[in-house]
């Protein structure tokens, strides 16, 4: 019977940007890291940045917590990349005659350098303009290097420069060149990468009166850019994303004495990653919940207190989270000499002034088609932060690789609407075998990491990472959804049909099953290859060898049992636990007795020797 092909895994449909995870799994789990990452950069350019520092919803939807926890996807995506880096360099992938249309790329974020890429594979000449002295916008100037390395950025930038795209920092597309200027010189399309990089404002009195008041992003550019001086000796961060714990440990490393942390909701209500917050607590960032901020004061241009208020949490409101309701009379002060608002961003059209060409949004976002790149002039396309709002540097990635296909679709003049790019399955990896218990124990290995107190004194990355046996095993616990689609047919034919009841699946979602416990087939299991018949994308293998036969699901051998050998000939015939099966279901029905101790051959032969004898 022909299998049918297998659907995206749940972690594969989860990325934003469509990575092909179980087969980069596959190719580590069997030490092939420069082909993994060929697969991640089919469908992101930047392995090793969104190795280190992507929220990853991935492992949201990795089956293997259902069992303990979740493949650590993220890392494996940076250890692969290190190790290419480290031994094989990137591989360069084949470039059509780059003879296309000219594109302008505006902003050289995750978003700009993402389309660049894209649109560089299908042959456009590319310039991306960016207004920053260096290129490589949040991923240069807003992540602080302790996260990820400058080094890293620089590199998977010359990946893409090396396909031929032009990067020219210092120039405001709007302020220094305008579009229709552009359009002179000969560019056919447009994508807005810009980003979102005006801070938002905490509008409570004070804010203007002190010099010592910053918001997250202008203050992390700043550091990230050279300027590593500490803002006072106490400081306290407003807000409870990763920016603002990127904003508090960053004051660790300046040397500040004291570093607050102040969030108008509960801990679990913090959109920051909780690795984050844990990492910021160990290192000594202190943290105020349920207060809201309401004043800012101090003496002669000097701040010296954050007046707050204590809040307590009422109804949910539009994003889900229960709002904070401020209690009243329970005002108190936090002692600081600086303040950095990290309360969420925008992005920063100055540089049009008054005529901005496209249109935006009452909250100053740009107005794109949906499901796609479009804005409201024909040949400008824009996504990324700059559309969303502060989002994800995957999301922003996922954004630039549509709209490469947007703009691809527009200057082909092509029929319909754009192509939305989906999930696709980029390789098909083989199995790696794996007794079961071994599969079953092998818990998920945690990456590590710098010593608090150590780290807490400089920006070397905290992450130190796999070595590559542990990213072997760790790639090992994937139970390869994107061959079982955990439907339960092998469950009830096994059940059912040959009533050996040797599958115990458990229920995971309204129509998914998967498997529950790993020892149970070594133990009832007969090796009738029952399952793997009714399997209907061959994720369970049954093998029949001379001396044994086999069973396995994705790899994982659920049951081994070796042949015993024929009484006559000495050849191996069928597993004592097949034989009793067969015995009891068709000997004691028909009540014959058949020569069950001796290869079909020798069985013929004595059946032949008695017949004659009769």
């Amino acid at each position: 019977m022909q299998k049918a092909e297998a659907l995206p895994a749940p972690c594969h449909m989860a990325c934003p940007a469509g990575i092909d995870i179980p087969s980069y799994l596959g190719l580590t789990a069997q030490g092939r890291y420069e082909e993994a990452l060929e697969v991640i950069r089919e469908d992101n350019p930047f392995a090793w940045v969104c190795g280190l520092i992507c929220p990853h919803p991935c492992e949201k939807a990795c089956v293997r917590a259902h069992l303990d926890q979740a493949v650590n996807i993220r890392y494996l995506k940076a250890f692969v990349a290190r190790w290419a880096a480290e031994h094989a360099g990137y591989p360069s992938p084949v470039l059509p005659p780059p003879d296309g249309p000219r594109v302008a790329v505006v902003g050289s974020g995750p978003a700009g350098l993402s389309a660049a890429h894209y649109l560089a594979l299908k042959g456009y000449r590319v310039t991306i303009f960016e207004s920053l002295p260096v290129a490589g916008g949040l991923l240069m100037t807003g992540i602080p290097e302790y996260r990820l390395p400058r080094h890293i950025v620089r590199q998977e930038i010359q990946a893409v420069e090396n396909l031929g795209v032009e990067i020219r920092t210092g120039v405001t597309v709007g302020k220094d060149v305008s579009f229709e200027e552009l359009r002179a010189r000969g560019y056919k399309a447009f994508f807005l990468g810009i980003g979102a990089h005006q801070g938002y404002r905490l509008e409570i009195a004070g804010e203007d009166d002190f010099p010592q008041v910053y918001d997250a992003i202008s203050f992390l550019r700043a550091v990230n850019l050279g300027k590593r001086e500490k803002p006072a000796e106490n400081v306290v961060v407003i807000g409870g994303g990763n920016s603002a714990m990127d904003a508090a440990r960053t004051c660790i490393r300046l040397g500040c004495k004291n570093v607050h942390i102040a969030y108008r909701r509960a801990r679990e209500q913090m959109p920051a990653s909780p690795h984050e917050v844990q990492e910021a607590m160990e290192e000594g960032v202190q943290f105020h919940f349920l207060v809201m901020p309401v004043q800012i004061g101090g003496e002669n241009g000097q701040l010296s207190y954050l007046e707050c208020l204590r809040t307590e949490l009422g109804k949910p409101d539009a994003s889900g989270r229960r709002r904070p309701v401020p209690v009243a009379d329970s005002n108190f002060r936090i002692e600081v000499g600086a303040v950095i608002a990290a309360i969420g961003q925008q992005p920063d059209f100055r540089a049009f002034s008054y005529k901005i060409p496209f249109e935006i949004t009452p909250r100053n976002n740009i107005v794109t088609e949906p499901f796609n790149t479009r804005t409201t002039v024909e040949d400008i396309f824009a996504g990324g932060d700059a559309v969303t709002g502060p989002a994800t540097v995957v999301e922003a990635i996922a954004a630039g690789k549509q709209a490469a296909l947007d703009i691809h679709h527009y200057l082909s003049r092509g029929e319909g609407p754009s192509p939305i790019f989906r999930s696709m399955r980029r390789r098909k990896v083989p199995f790696t075998p794996i007794p079961a218990l071994e599969k079953i124990s092998q818990k998920r290995i945690p990456v590590p990491l710098q010593d608090a107190e150590e780290r807490k004194g400089n920006f070397d990355i905290v992450e130190t990472g796999y070595d590559a046996e542990e990213a072997q095993r760790e790639a090992l616990r994937c139970l390869r959804c994107d061959m079982c689609i955990r439907c339960g047919a092998c469950e009830r034919v096994c059940r059912d049909a040959m009533q050996i009841h040797a599958l115990d699946f458990k229920q995971i979602s309204a129509t998914e099953r998967i498997l529950n416990d790993y020892a149970r087939p070594s133990e009832k299991c007969i090796t009738c290859g029952a399952c793997a018949i009714e399997c209907p994308t061959g994720a369970i293998e049954y093998i029949e060898a001379p001396d044994h036969r086999e069973l396995r699901l994705c790899g994982t051998v659920l049951n081994h049992m070796e042949a015993p050998k024929c009484q006559k000939c000495g050849e191996p015939f069928v597993p004592a636990r097949y034989l009793q099966f067969v015995t009891s279901r068709s000997d004691a029905v028909t009540g014959k007795r058949v020569l069950r101790r001796l290869c079909p051959k020798c069985a013929r032969t004595r059946r032949a020797e008695n017949f004659v004898k009769l």
